[in-house]
């Protein structure tokens, strides 16, 4: 028996499929016997190894603990304890932001196919070796597309998984993005199935794994790789109509609308609620007038260029795809003992043990970036086997990855490349509602190995002869081992290793050590350890090259066996892609249960808050250490006038902006936000939770309001703003306004008596007719917020910028607000009818497939 699972599982991976005049698919039917399927369990079984190996920690039950992650759980902490008491999801939360939808921090959709499989999926295996096999899984079936055996399609789907920037986003958190890419080759294998003439396997592989794509909820990710798949889609369409094919094109494509039609229905109500949104935030227009000549043409549409254009590569720092240290690495990090900077510091006197503390967290980043977490590393491997299927791959997709690859770098440039994405920012739809456009790197990175691992098709099934390949072969050789070599030998020859902060290190050198020559000269050595670190990973990196590639010389003369062509390939892949990866995320990053929860005990201050019994007040935290508005810390116990997200509401930031964050703080602004406490720092550094005396309360009644023309015009007016007495509103509320007229009334009271995150009842007692004006965030794209007045409906008004108002009659009067967005019950409906039909589609092209077979 075990020889028979042995000689069966080297067949697998040495098969050569017939050759075709496109690209190799793997039949449907072939999948669907046991005999054709055990070994691809077994691939499976392997990257779950493999998974679990790489964050062997979590066999011990430990977690990782992510910059992000922590973020993300404190901004849901609401959501989260409101859903656990009561079993119902809120769709909208006050933790954050003074307010806003929670469907975007925290939420279910329990309707939707795909976000149940994904989650089921995620649940495989403890996080983050989760994200590595679906990674490692979705790219093992696009290389089983295209044509590769078993070892070659598994090496692909570790060389795409391990990259070095999936690792990274790991490690800090940024799960979702992770997700979108982890799921993007399973996308592509589903188009290149559909257009090699299996078109409704090809539009099931690609309902599925979009659908996947889309729960991961990365916007960006996606746009992005739709962007390449529908550059795909045209170039192959234009070959069927230039081949006189269009019969054969029509059903292709219409399958492939069918599969994008059905993955979007199934996530209708993320989506929905996320265009919704977005055209409220800092991502849709502003209606001041911009003063910023960086803003795109239309106004005030999309994020300020500045703002979008912070992460961008300098052309030089494209070198950590192959050269991982080429821009010194992460932002800090640690030098070994044989530092220029070591050997200055105990040279000055500074004992051993002292100096080692000090280089374990150096300023080594010297790019343009304001942080960064690591490089973007492909694989020296990859690099060289991309390189090398420039020349040798014949199949038409070659051209696709090599132009897509080209687009996505030139994206990554960002401000570096201004002549050109300016123009992709201020024109192309979407692209100005995206910031670090970095992150396309790691689609350039998937299309690289895609094309590395073609190469080595061409080469182990022999498609190329020696003589074919032996030019080529060098040519690819001397370009990468070349590049490699360069910089491992005189990198100052076009680089300065000086980074823009160096002046800032110099100066708190100078301060610490009362020593400004000392203080020049450690920086000096900093910048002689950047350059060393440049040329010991350029050596690194050479020597992985000269390997792979003597490997494959060997065996294209007929000197290596299979089996150790792909044992020794796997073995060099691992240790270049695990050796880098392995100083970003490694077991430092995981602690024990306990110690994760430790991280987000409530501090005394937090403590003496919540003793107010109050359940509806904000809490202005000015010790967070990103500062209040790009932390979520304080919403883990309080409902916070800051928070962290990448979409902030855009009137709430400008009101932040231009009220609160300056240097004569408008404290009215902070009173009606209902911020009943201010958490600061006291000389030791403690926290310290301070009582705000002038904090209006939940909500009031106004002796008098004014209209004005426009946005503009209220920004101005909030500068004098008395807001426990005056209102000010827009013209465009003015109708509701009509006839009232306000006699000041000091007993009138308005109180909240009941409070949910999504429901708010007031009662109210006045004399008069008057205008009440509630600390609460206006938010109604499409009146979300349903507003009764003894259960009868009234208009919702928006007052001071940001804050919901109402008119009141006379008398004693019971106010609800509910929060009941039509794009969750409607959403929840279409998700439904959408997965009903995708899993239809599904079982329509497995019912074909078993149908042909046994035909």
């Amino acid at each position: 028996m075990k020889s028979d699972i042995f000689d069966g599982a080297v067949k697998f991976a040495l098969q050569i499929p017939k050759p075709s005049p496109g690209l190799l698919i793997i039949e449907m039917k072939n999948l669907i016997s046991w005999q054709k399927s055990w070994p691809h369990l077994i691939a499976v079984i392997g990257f779950i190894l493999l998974s679990i190996m790489y964050v062997s920690p979590v066999l011990q039950g430990k977690k990782m603990v992510a910059g992000d992650d922590i973020q993300a759980k404190a901004a849901a902490r609401e959501v989260l304890d409101y859903h656990k008491q009561t079993k119902e999801w809120s769709s909208w939360t006050n933790g954050m932001f003074a307010g806003m939808p929670a469907y975007l921090v925290a939420t279910d959709y329990p309707t939707s196919i795909s976000t149940k499989i994904g989650q089921g999926v995620n649940k495989i295996l403890p996080a983050p070796a989760n994200y590595l096999l679906i990674g490692m899984v979705s790219a093992y079936v696009l290389f089983l597309v295209l044509g590769a055996g078993g070892w070659l399609a598994a090496l692909g789907g570790v060389a795409f998984a391990f990259s070095t920037f999936n690792v990274i986003n790991l490690e800090a958190g940024h799960i979702s993005q992770v997700i979108a890419i982890m799921y993007a080759p399973g996308v592509i294998a589903g188009v290149i199935v559909a257009f090699r003439k299996n078109w409704l396997a090809g539009a099931a592989l690609t309902a599925l794994f979009l659908s996947l794509e889309l729960y991961a909820n990365h916007v960006q990710i996606t746009y992005y790789l739709g962007i390449g798949i529908v550059i795909l889609v045209i170039i192959e369409s234009v070959s069927f109509i230039k081949r006189g094919a269009v019969k054969e094109l029509v059903p292709i494509l219409g399958g492939l609308a069918l599969a994008a039609v059905l993955a979007v229905g199934t996530h209708t109500t993320r989506l929905w609620n996320a265009y919704d949104y977005t055209k409220e935030t800092i991502r849709g227009k502003s209606e001041l007038t911009s003063k910023d000549p960086s803003k795109s043409p239309e106004k005030g549409s999309g994020l300020d260029k500045t703002y979008a254009f912070a992460y961008s590569y300098g052309f030089g720092e494209l070198l950590t795809l192959v050269i991982p240290n080429a821009y010194g690495g992460a932002g800090y990090g640690p030098l070994s003992t044989n530092s220029e900077t070591y050997k200055t510091l105990t040279a000055r006197g500074v004992d051993a043990a002292n100096a080692q503390s000090i280089i374990q967290q150096m300023p080594l980043y010297w790019g343009d970036q304001p942080i960064m977490g690591g490089p973007n590393y492909v694989g020296a491997i990859v690099f060289f086997l991309f390189v090398l299927g420039i020349f040798i791959v014949k199949s038409p997709l070659k051209s696709w990855v090599v132009g897509v690859v080209l687009l996505y770098i030139v994206w990554a440039l960002g401000k570096s490349f201004a002549a050109v994405n300016y123009l992709f920012f201020d024109y192309f739809p979407m692209f100005n509602k995206f910031r670090a456009m970095t992150m396309a790197v790691s689609l350039a990175q998937l299309l690289m190995v895609m094309l590395g691992i073609l190469a080595l098709i061409t080469v182990v099934q022999r498609k190329i002869t020696w003589k074919e390949f032996q030019k080529p072969f060098l040519i690819s050789l001397g370009i990468t081992g070349g590049l490699m070599l360069i910089m491992a030998v005189m990198p100052t020859l076009f680089f300065s290793f000086q980074a823009a902060g160096d002046s800032t290190t110099y100066e708190q050198f100078a301060q610490q050590t009362q020593d400004k020559a000392f203080a020049q000269q450690l920086v000096n050595s900093i910048v002689q350890d950047r350059v060393g670190l440049m040329k010991s990973d350029a050596f690194r990196s050479l020597i992985f090259v000269l390997l792979a590639a003597s490997l494959i010389w060997l065996w294209m003369i007929e000197k290596v066996k299979p089996v150790v062509l792909y044992v020794a390939l796997f073995a060099l892949m691992i240790f270049d892609l695990f050796g880098v990866d392995k100083r970003y995320l490694n077991n430092e990053d995981f602690v024990s249960n306990y110690v994760a929860q430790g991280n987000i005990a409530p501090s005394p201050a937090d403590e003496q808050i919540l003793r107010d019994p109050d359940p509806n007040y904000k809490v202005y935290d000015l010790t967070a250490r990103q500062g209040a508005f790009n932390s979520a810390e304080a919403s883990n116990f309080h409902k916070s006038l800051g928070g962290y997200h990448g979409a902030k509401l855009r009137r709430y930031q400008e009101l932040f902006e231009r009220q609160i964050l300056t240097e004569r703080p408008n404290f009215g602004m902070v009173n009606m936000l209902n911020t009943k406490y201010f958490i600061s720092a006291d000389q030791q550094g403690n926290k310290v939770a301070q009582t705000n005396p002038g904090a209006l309360g939940h909500a009031w009644f106004v002796n008098s309001f004014k209209i004005v023309p426009n946005a503009d015009a209220e920004m101005a007016a909030l500068d004098s703003l008395k807001p426990r007495t005056e209102a000010v509103l827009d013209q465009k509320f003015a109708s509701k306004l009509q006839g009232l007229s306000i006699q000041p009334d000091s007993a009138a009271a308005i109180s909240l008596i009941s409070y949910k995150p999504n429901e708010l009842i007031y009662e109210s007692n006045a004399k008069g007719e008057g205008l009440a004006v509630f600390s609460e965030i206006y938010y109604n794209v499409r009146d979300e917020w349903k507003v009764t007045i003894d259960d009868k409906p009234a208009d919702l008004l928006r007052a001071n910028y940001v804050l919901r108002a109402l008119r009141v009659p006379a008398g004693k009067h019971t106010i609800k607000f509910s929060f009941e967005p039509v794009s969750v019950d409607v959403g929840h409906k279409i998700d439904l009818a959408s997965s009903l039909l995708l899993l239809g589609l599904i079982a329509g092209a497995v019912f074909v497939a078993v149908k042909n077979k046994k035909a």
